[in-house]
């Protein structure tokens, strides 16, 4: 309720400054508020009854606020929103979140018409509902009173959900129409405003853009069937219309598979039969194009899961083929019972693909974990990826490997043998070398370090085991690296280890000594558990330093010598040369001294 009241506000600020809008007239900034509310009531999980029942509380504050009641608690009286009303803003949000209401109730519908399709009419029914309620928006958007951005998003709004309506009675010509204008409005609105609004503008064209490539695939455009996988790719055609694309995709395989008769592997030519087989087949190659160019690891996972899912289900229907082989084998007491029929050979290839796809799938989360777990934690509240997530991970590809060395029919293969043998020494290696992080976790040096050198062990087999198997090694993990990473993290566990051992004897260093404030650099000689020296402000030095006495050159200037007056020494002159002989005699023997 707190989040309605804040959208009425909105909107009674829009009113407010009504007079700072561009042609000075009434405006509503429509695709914003079906976004905003869209996105805080539901939508953003996809539930539309959620939204529906928003729109119609937020219908029966708008009536009570603008004083516009259709009749009372025992009559209706049905009352229209006219041109002549059209003095505040919110008679045009009535008319939008009607259309809204219906749209919702609409898409609620087409979600359970999966299940019953005798509501698909109802739902044609709420669609004209709401492309009637909105083309009633346009109209009143014509009045000289509505200024020129809103009549835009009008006929925009319009445009869209009139498409919609074509889309759903296949009428794929007047649907493209529609979405085309709705396409051109938006696309010419996101180039003359702002760059918050440009970013709607252009999220609501690439919403729309996998619609028009479908109806134009649909007229007869061939190319459009490149677009729409492109935009499947990109993550693109999402909602509703993936469950089209996805069919699309499907219904163009199996036109394709018929022409497909046999299948090659492993040196032998096995016939297709079935349908679903081929048709998986025919696309396999395909889907692994297409995880090979997804965008980000999302469009990867779904990729791979829905490749997965096709791949079990043909599985499926292998099987029970093969249980109607088996009756008819029982029945005939001829025939060799020893030799892996071909029903089951291509049962063998389809779980081969399957589990593969599994292996890479997990290897593919677990290079997205390593990478997450070199990365500092950001958030130290937030639990980031352990060494133990990616264990689990190791655990399920060598299930899956073992599982792959007994399939039928590939018993006496040994190059195949081979392969998955090496395949399994290489992920041992790795799943070892993540055991082994988990215990340095836990400050188990011992175990950690025994681990190490079984990770070397394994690596150094691989590494003389694939010199035959050269070609095997091109979708594995590079064992070099991990070996060099084992052998910085030995150095590394060896060092905690030492150190480990001398925090235990310096147990018993008084605590005054362990947390005084004394840098490093005045207690070299001596050892220390210092945790501050790890961390963000090591004490080192001093800094700023103390201040030290130090000798200086005295210097002297004798300003004063050239103004001072000597006194005079003439009496002392005078006596030198007064002496005569007696002077002389008494200088001699010391008495004028």
């Amino acid at each position: 309720m707190a989040a309605d009241k804040q959208n009425d506000a909105k909107v009674s600020l829009m009113e407010e400054n009504k007079e700072n809008l561009p042609d000075g007239g009434l405006g509503l900034e429509i695709l914003q508020i079906i976004k905003e509310s869209q996105q805080q009531h539901g939508l953003r999980h996809g539930d539309y009854q959620r939204y529906r029942g928003y729109c119609s509380r937020r219908l029966r504050r708008l009536r009570k606020t603008l004083g516009f009641k259709m009749g009372n608690r025992h009559k209706f009286v049905g009352k229209k929103v006219t041109v002549e009303m059209l003095s505040d803003n919110r008679y045009l949000l009535l008319v939008l979140m009607e259309a809204e209401r219906a749209w919702s109730y609409a898409m609620q519908l087409k979600q359970e018409a999966n299940t019953e399709p005798r509501k698909r009419f109802h739902l044609l029914s709420r669609l004209r509902k709401a492309a009637k309620h909105s083309e009633k928006l346009e109209k009143l958007c014509e009045s000289p009173r509505v200024d020129a951005k809103t009549k835009l998003e009008a006929q925009a709004y319009t445009a869209y959900l009139t498409g919609m309506v074509e889309f759903e009675l296949q009428e794929w010509k007047q649907a493209m129409e529609a979405f085309n204008k709705c396409k051109t409005i938006y696309e010419k609105l996101a180039s003359a405003f702002t760059e918050d609004l440009a970013v709607l503008y252009r999220q609501r064209v690439d919403e729309i853009s996998p619609n028009i490539r479908y109806c134009a695939y649909n007229i007869g455009d061939q190319n459009a069937i490149n677009d729409l996988m492109q935009m499947r790719l990109t993550g693109g055609g999402g909602g509703m219309m993936a469950e089209k694309l996805e069919a699309l995709i499907t219904q163009a395989r199996t036109k394709q598979a018929a022409t497909m008769s046999e299948v090659e592997w492993r040196g032998r030519t096995v016939p297709v039969k079935i349908d679903k087989a081929r048709v998986f087949l025919l696309g396999l190659a395909d889907n692994e194009a297409a995880i090979a160019q997804a965008a980000n690891e999302e469009t990867k996972e779904h990729l791979y899961e829905t490749l997965l899912a096709e791949c079990r289900d043909t599985i499926q229907a292998v099987k029970e083929e093969l249980k109607t082989e088996a009756k008819q084998r029982e029945r005939s007491s001829d025939g060799d019972t020893g030799k892996v029929s071909n029903l089951q050979y291509l049962h063998s290839y389809l779980t081969y693909i399957k589990l593969c796809t599994l292996v890479k799938r997990n290897e593919s989360m677990a290079h997205t974990l390593q990478a997450k777990l070199k990365e500092p934690e950001a958030d130290e509240n937030k639990r980031g990826p352990r060494p133990q997530d990616l264990i689990r991970l190791y655990d399920i590809i060598l299930q899956s490997l073992a599982e792959l060395s007994t399939l039928q029919g590939l018993e006496d293969d040994h190059a195949f043998q081979k392969e998955v043998s090496l395949k399994t020494l290489v992920y041992k290696a790795y799943r070892c070398f993540f055991i082994a992080q988990s215990y340095v976790l836990v400050k188990k040096w011992s175990e950690a370090l025994v681990l190490y050198e079984r990770v070397l062990k394994y690596a150094k087999e691989v590494q003389s085991k694939a010199k035959s198997l050269n070609n095997s090694l091109k979708d594995l993990p590079d064992v070099q690296e991990l070996i060099a990473e084992v052998n910085a993290e030995k150095y590394s566990l060896q060092a905690a280890a030492i150190l480990g051992a001398s925090l235990e004897v310096i147990v018993e260093v008084p605590q005054q000594l362990v947390k005084d404030n004394t840098p490093l650099c005045d207690h070299l000689e001596t050892f220390r558990f210092d945790p501050s020296l790890v961390g963000k402000q090591p004490s080192l030095v001093q800094f700023p330093p103390d201040f030290q006495p130090i000798p200086c050159k005295p210097l002297f200037f004798d300003l004063a010598l050239n103004h001072v007056a000597f006194p005079p020494l003439d009496d002392k002159v005078e006596q030198k040369g007064k002496g005569g002989l007696t002077g002389y005699i008494k200088g001699i023997f010391g008495f004028g001294s």
